[in-house]
């Protein structure tokens, strides 16, 4: 395995960490200032975007796993395939909600740090 594979794998195991603990500072850090966020049925999302939908989840615990698929890396760009699942949990309790899907994101070495360029997003829920 790559250098540039292990950085890829390790940003995605960061953002899943960080989004468990609630850490949208350090999950912000993992994309680059002109992301965008493809989400069926949704309109796209750039980071200012992304960084308010967090607030909505602070009463909510967030667990999720990835199965990375593919990661192929062309110079400083690179795409990661993976199959995701996300379990939000309320605090107070209730239900469950689960969704689970294909996510295929764009990356960009910059200044050294691999960052997330654009990001297509397609859970469902179960």
């Amino acid at each position: 395995m790559s250098n540039d594979e292990q950085a890829i794998r390790d940003l995605v195991a960061t953002w899943l960490s960080a989004s468990a603990t609630g850490d949208t500072e350090k999950v912000l850090t993992l994309m680059s200032d002109d992301v965008v966020f493809l989400i069926a049925g949704q309109p796209t999302m750039n980071k200012k975007d992304f960084a308010t939908s967090q607030e909505a989840l602070k009463d909510f615990q967030l667990q999720a796993t990835s199965d990375i698929q593919e990661i192929k890396v062309f110079g400083d760009w690179a795409y990661c395939w993976n199959q995701l699942a996300v379990q939000i949990t309320p605090r107070n309790g209730g239900a469950a909600m689960r969704r689970t899907g294909n996510v295929l994101s764009i990356l960009n070495k910059q200044q050294g740090k691999w960052v997330i360029t654009r990001d297509a997003n397609m859970l469902m829920g179960q």
